[in-house]
């Protein structure tokens, strides 16, 4: 069945392909980012022309993450063309590099805010309207750096995901009851095909930058390589986008509470099996089972 979908950060990577997979598979997918008609009008501009060639229905939708009043607006706009909306799918979220301690806790609040506080603002925005229904589905995109391989000089991101991920889980239990589904999906690190190591940011102040290159010279590039030679030759970032594909069009109350896209295999799967064991176990234990999975819709709702 259809499903209206709105994906945030869906300009370019993860969140464009998936927006296009997702109306390859038949549903109605808001492409969701910001400066829509500045910076990322050329994005508008390819999306109306995939939609057109490929006869799908992909629309864009001004969000920025960052504001309340851009996020309701952008809920409200595609309850407005649409009458509805089944899926959120939280996947905007900002990369910073360089050494920890060059970074201003300004700066790491900045990280914070875009990959946590800006899934805050969207859900207060729309999970109102899922509730109201009693049915819907929350992807959360996440990274196999909240539990497995961790290289070094990523460590606001890093921090951030994990806030995201624990965000992610507490969520699950407290919508259940709802009938509101949760997926999270976990990419591991891929260097090509995505704007995360291009367009990442750098800490501004550079006083302790120079102290670090003298012992971590070139660490950066070291690591990007590293991870590209852990990569099968065919993993492609349109993995994720499959994934999560597959995830929308799983029967509702029958999807993965986890799904791991990591041709590197860092050993994130691993640990989330024990984790993702012990909540089920600990809910279990505490007569709350029912939180691990959604509540069916009243035959009268």
């Amino acid at each position: 069945m259809s499903k209206t979908v709105l994906i945030t950060g869906a300009g370019s990577g993860f969140g464009a392909l998936t927006a296009r997979a997702l109306t390859r598979a038949g549903h109605t997918v808001y492409a969701a980012m910001r400066n829509t008609e500045g910076r990322n009008a050329g994005r508008v501009a390819d999306a109306r022309a995939y939609a057109t060639e490929h006869g799908v229905d992909l629309r864009t939708v001004e969000l920025d993450v960052l504001s309340q009043e851009s996020a309701d607006a952008a809920v409200s706009t595609v309850l407005a063309e649409d009458g509805r909306l089944d899926v959120l799918i939280h996947n905007a979220g900002h990369m910073v590099t360089g050494p920890t301690e060059a970074f201003t806790p300004e700066e790491l609040a900045a990280v914070h805010d875009t990959n946590v506080l800006g899934t805050q603002r969207v859900n207060r925005a729309a999970l109102p309207h899922l509730r109201a229904q009693r049915k819907g589905l929350v992807v959360w995109v996440g990274s196999t750096s909240t539990r497995g391989g961790t290289p070094p000089y990523l460590a606001p991101y890093f921090a951030a995901k994990a806030a995201m991920d624990a965000l992610a889980v507490s969520y699950a239990a407290e919508l259940a009851r709802f009938g509101i589904e949760t997926s999270i999906v976990v990419p591991g690190a891929f260097t090509s095909g995505t704007n995360h190591f291009a367009t990442g940011g750098h800490p501004a102040e550079q006083t302790v930058i120079g102290d670090y290159e003298a012992r971590y010279a070139g660490l950066m590039d070291q690591v990007a390589r590293r991870l590209a030679d852990l990569a099968p030759a065919d993993a492609d970032v349109s993995l994720v986008a499959d994934a999560i594909v597959t995830v929308v069009d799983t029967p509702h109350g029958s999807r993965p509470f986890r799904v791991h896209v990591d041709p590197a295999n860092d050993g994130s799967e691993e640990v989330s099996v024990v984790a993702d064991r012990v909540r089920s176990d600990f809910l279990t234990r505490i007569g709350l089972d029912d939180l691990l999975a959604p509540h069916a819709r009243p035959r009268s709702a």
